[in-house]
């Protein structure tokens, strides 16, 4: 499976608690697609978000996040990974 990261935009003032459940509505879809959610991270002042999952395609992670009900446009490929 191949790695993404995904941006969203517009969640101002986001809390630690919708950025959870957010990434837990994700979870509880994310296998009708071979998706999975690894991690989340947001910056409330500017309202992006950024995600990382594993999945078949760009696109099965934008179904995900449309269907848990925040849709998203940027999807990324990271083709690798140091750590």
């Amino acid at each position: 499976m191949a790695t993404f990261m995904d941006v969203h935009h517009g969640m101002e003032g986001i809390t630690a608690e919708q950025l959870s459940a957010a990434h837990r509505a994700d979870q509880a879809i994310e296998h009708e697609e071979g998706v999975h959610f690894r991690q989340a991270w947001a910056d409330p002042k500017s309202g992006t978000v950024y995600c990382l999952s594993e999945a078949p395609s760009t696109d099965a992670v934008k179904r995900i996040h449309a269907r848990a009900g925040h849709p998203v446009t940027e999807v990324y490929p990271v083709p690798l990974t140091v750590s």
